[in-house]
């Protein structure tokens, strides 16, 4: 198991936490923060990506300002014989934004974004058609929190 940083003076969490709020904070900014030079940051973020820690870097859009104005998390139980069939399936949809297997209530869960309730409708139709899929639970997302 990866040492979180305990004993470095740039604690891991603290560092990656910082990264999810804006990961593109400069490394002098964050020298600044943690009191170490630029080049202890760059080798210390080479280390997290180096042991898989930091995947990639992304972005959070604000999906209203681009017309999205309907965004749900929908959960999808599907028989198990077509359970791989279907997530290949959702793949695909450029509807779906992420999506993840899951335990408990729902064995797949997506978020999607569209344009009006009315592309949800559709969408929501044609996931109960699909082969396989015997529940889907839509939730719209009124507001982002956190």
């Amino acid at each position: 198991m990866y040492d979180l940083g305990r004993k470095s003076k740039i604690p891991d969490l603290e560092l990656l936490k910082l990264l999810r709020m804006n990961a593109r904070i400069s490394y002098s900014d964050l020298a600044r923060h943690f009191g170490v030079s630029d080049t202890a940051i760059r080798k210390k973020i080479k280390k997290l990506e180096d042991e898989g820690i930091i995947v990639r870097y992304t972005v959070e859009v604000d999906h209203r300002k681009l017309g999205f104005h309907a965004v749900a998390i929908i959960g999808i139980d599907t028989r198990p014989e077509t359970y791989i069939s279907v997530l290949e399936a959702l793949k695909k949809d450029e509807n779906v934004v992420s999506m993840y297997s899951t335990t408990g209530d729902h064995m797949i869960l997506i978020e999607c974004w569209f344009r009006s309730s009315g592309e949800l409708s559709e969408f929501v139709r044609r996931l109960e058609n699909m082969e396989g899929v015997t529940k889907v639970c839509p939730s719209i997302i009124l507001e982002k929190i956190k």
